[in-house]
């Protein structure tokens, strides 16, 4: 199903499961797309709605002119779940799309039950740093800057094979002007005083191996929210739910069953 958000960009979505069942919105990170949750889609509990969705200037989305904001992409994921007609919702994010996640609760948190974070911060990184990746992008393209970015990315178990090859044909299929777009739209983002103000419930999480945002910065994070739960995903890196995405959909279908937001496990016959 395509959403047009308010400014009209056209977002790519995709929604599974039982109708009027509490929903889990699933939000990518950078450079990726929503194929990021494939491998966990069949291990979350059956009970639930999954809606994913392509952020702007990724996957299926439209891609417009750089830069973006966090305000239109946190207004891109309200346009989503209300096309969708979705009024309790739990908000998993990887990276940039946690970043959304922290933003879609302090603006909407009454259609929010829980958040999972995934590898992501409050803020990550200075505007230099991101300014300078732009520039590097803008001079020699997103190809020169791959392997770069897959190495920060990827745990030592998946630099390698099918994990590996995944990632780089997703990134590659990056539009440079999509790329550069939410590098801004990080860039300009420092949710260090709203996300201390989330009265939700939250599990955060992160791969032991992600040279992409720094573990001070994801457990700090998580600690802003009073009585959130900080876990690492062992052997991951960037991308848990392509990485281990058992271990990823274990942690996620425990706190969506703590919250009430998914039934309890079936016992076996």
């Amino acid at each position: 199903m395509i959403v047009e958000a308010r400014d009209g960009c056209r977002l790519s979505t995709r929604i599974e499961g039982p109708d009027h069942a509490p929903a889990l919105v699933l939000a990518h990170g950078l450079g990726m797309d929503m194929t990021l949750w494939d491998e966990v889609l069949p291990l979350l509990p059956g009970d639930i709605r999954v809606l994913r969705y392509d952020l702007r200037g990724h996957g299926g989305s439209d891609v417009p002119d750089a830069p973006y904001t966090m305000g239109q992409m946190v207004s891109d994921a309200e346009a989503v779940i209300e096309a969708h007609g979705l009024t309790d919702t739990v908000f998993a994010g990887l990276s940039l799309g946690g970043m959304v996640a922290q933003g879609w609760a302090i603006k909407r948190l009454d259609l929010v039950r829980g958040l999972v974070l995934s590898n992501t911060a409050a803020k990550i990184g200075t505007p230099k740093i991101w300014e300078e990746r732009i520039a590097a992008i803008r001079r020699s393209g997103l190809a020169a800057q791959s392997e770069t970015v897959l190495d920060r990315w990827l745990g030592r178990d998946a630099r390698h094979g099918a994990v590996a090859a995944r990632a780089r044909r997703v990134l590659g299929a990056m539009s440079v002007e999509g790329y550069i777009g939410g590098c801004a739209a990080v860039s300009g983002t420092d949710f260090w005083t709203p996300t201390s103000g989330c009265a939700c419930r939250c599990w955060g999480s992160r791969g032991p191996e992600d040279r992409s945002v720094p573990a001070d910065l994801a457990r700090e994070t998580v600690d802003l929210i009073p009585g959130a739960r900080f876990e690492i995903i062992r052997r991951a890196g960037h991308l848990p739910p392509v990485e281990r995405p058992g271990d990823w959909a274990d942690h996620v279908t425990r706190f969506l069953r703590a919250t009430g937001h998914a039934g309890a496990a079936q016992a076996a016959p």
